[in-house]
């Protein structure tokens, strides 16, 4: 289990903050109109927070369990 966990660290890692890199710009409202969609680039980086956290912790313990 801990290999697995440490060969995918990196991708996984790497995956989300691309995206909430991306996302970041729209949630802060840094561009004209993004006001409009700011409430959903908020739900999306708090999506991806919490999957990368359920795939990197929970989901290795509940197996190991």
């Amino acid at each position: 289990m801990l290999e697995a966990v440490a060969a995918r660290y990196r991708p996984i890692i790497m995956t989300a903050l691309s995206d909430v890199a991306g996302m970041l710009p729209l949630a802060l409202e840094l561009s004209l109109g993004a006001e409009r969609f700011s409430p959903l680039a908020t739900v999306v980086i708090g999506g991806i927070f919490l999957a990368t956290l359920l795939t990197m912790v929970v989901v290795p313990v509940v197996y190991t369990l």
